[in-house]
């Protein structure tokens, strides 16, 4: 997934600023106990990112 995809689906999902802070805030544990963010820029795919912020956030599977 690009990054320009990833952000487009957090910010219709979360909203601009909720989808921002999430991605820079919030740790998630099924990514190492990084940020969303963190975890991008350690090489993860967007995909992998954007899988594990709606299984925290229980956004239904039809929007994975």
């Amino acid at each position: 997934m690009r990054l320009t995809e990833f952000s487009e689906l957090l910010h219709t999902e979360f909203g601009v600023a909720r989808g921002d802070t999430l991605l820079t805030d919030h740790v998630i544990l099924a990514l190492g106990g990084r940020t969303g963010a963190q975890a991008i820029e350690a090489g993860v795919d967007p995909r992998e990112v954007w899988r594990a912020l709606c299984a925290e956030f229980d956004v239904p599977r039809a929007r994975w």
